[in-house]
């Protein structure tokens, strides 16, 4: 068995800070459990760097260091937790190689969980950053696709939002595209759903169903390939696109794109438009594999 994602993420800080000179960034590093075990063991004089519990003020640090040219990565422990440093941010990391020509490329691992959690910690919000110029999102669910994501920001000179998931962390295995050549219907998985989108193709297979699986690791730029737009076009029910933040997001600017391109509905499954709570009975989570194939068997009986 190869390295899972969590081995893999914490090779590559460790990489990124002892080879690269660079820093890392963040609130309790060291002190509870190096961030579900991502982080090698390294302090201050190598680069690692516990920040106070503000996180509005955080941002500015990072953005100074990625003003600088060290290429910093910053870990948020909670992807609701963006919201309180994302303006710093947007307004200068992300728009500075633009306006005054400074590049200023930072790696944020934006880690997502959900369970229980409350209104504040849970899930993914990698539509915050969508929109926004200077900006690139990936969604890396597998060890090589990590390493992947890092050789590319390596490479480049914006920031690059890096919408993990803890749920992932002890996974070891690489994740493939399912496409036949006649389908009856067409699964766009991001994020964590990529799993419960395979556990779902394989419910809705044994059932009778032909069903594509094409999961999405970037989120933007978001390029629709020619191979999905014919896989998209060959499936008789059309797609749905599904994701770990809310259903209005990207899952929806992502489903619109498709349906210019290939002239097929597209629809989506996401978080619901509430606020979650801290109680399991109020809490809001991606959808399970039973509520995809319940949704895909309501589309293909015409009922949706």
């Amino acid at each position: 068995m190869g390295k899972t994602v969590r081995e893999t993420i914490k090779e590559i800080v460790r990489v990124h800070l002892v080879e690269e000179k660079s820093m890392c960034f963040g609130q309790c590093l060291t002190a509870v459990g190096w961030v579900g075990g991502t982080l090698p063991e390294l302090y201050e004089e190598d680069g690692m760097i516990e920040v106070a519990t503000s996180d509005v003020a955080n941002g500015g640090f990072v953005v100074g260091a990625g003003l600088k040219g060290i290429r910093p990565i910053y870990v948020v422990r909670y992807q609701g937790f963006q919201w309180y440093n994302a303006p710093i941010i947007v307004n200068y990391a992300c728009k500075s190689k633009e306006i005054w020509d400074v590049p200023c490329p930072i790696f944020i691992r934006s880690i997502a969980m959900e369970g229980a959690i409350g209104p504040v910690a849970g899930s993914s919000h990698h539509s915050l950053f969508q929109r926004m110029p200077g900006s690139k999102i990936i969604s890396p669910m597998t060890p090589n696709e990590y390493k992947y994501a890092y050789n590319e920001f390596m490479k480049d000179n914006d920031v690059y939002y890096i919408s993990e998931h803890r749920k992932s962390y002890d996974n070891s295995e690489e994740l493939h595209n399912v496409i036949n050549k006649n389908s009856d219907f067409t699964l766009f998985p991001i994020s964590i759903t990529r799993f419960d989108a395979e556990k779902a193709r394989l419910i809705l297979e044994k059932e009778g169903y032909k069903i594509n699986i094409i999961h999405q690791l970037w989120i933007k730029p978001f390029l629709f390939k020619d191979e999905w737009k014919e896989a998209l076009n060959r499936s008789k029910y059309g797609g749905m696109v599904l994701d770990d933040d809310y259903e209005e997001g990207v899952a929806s600017s992502i489903a619109h794109t498709m349906m210019i391109a290939a002239n097929k509905k597209v629809h989506t499954m996401g978080l619901d438009h509430r606020t979650a709570g801290f109680h399991p009975d109020t809490d809001n989570l991606p959808p399970t594999p039973e509520a995809i194939v319940e949704k895909v068997k309501l589309i293909i009986n015409e009922k949706l």
